[in-house]
């Protein structure tokens, strides 16, 4: 019996740039969350975004260059420093 692996679908497969795949997900959850205030009053809401995507965007990018914060601030654009210092705000380091 022969296995086949299945392989998600990327951006790039079904013809979209990874960014407007990325666009498309950020839209798609802040309509959720909307939708999920059910009429309630939100304060702040940019520095609750900012707080609820950061840390798992670092902790994915550091584990996609294995820990290497040198690569990982090169990828991000980011002065080590800077990127220290977030991974230690979000407790990543």
């Amino acid at each position: 019996m022969m296995k086949t692996k299945i392989r998600k679908q990327t951006a790039s497969d079904r013809g979209e740039s990874a960014e407007r795949c990325l666009a498309d997900s950020v839209k798609r959850a802040m309509e959720t969350y909307f939708e999920d205030l059910d009429g309630h009053q939100v304060n702040n809401l940019h520095s609750l975004f900012l707080e609820e995507v950061e840390k798992p965007f670092f902790d994915v990018v550091m584990k996609h260059t294995n820990g290497n914060i040198t690569h990982a601030a090169q990828m991000l654009g980011l002065n080590r420093v800077t990127l220290r210092n977030r991974l230690k705000k979000y407790g990543l380091d």
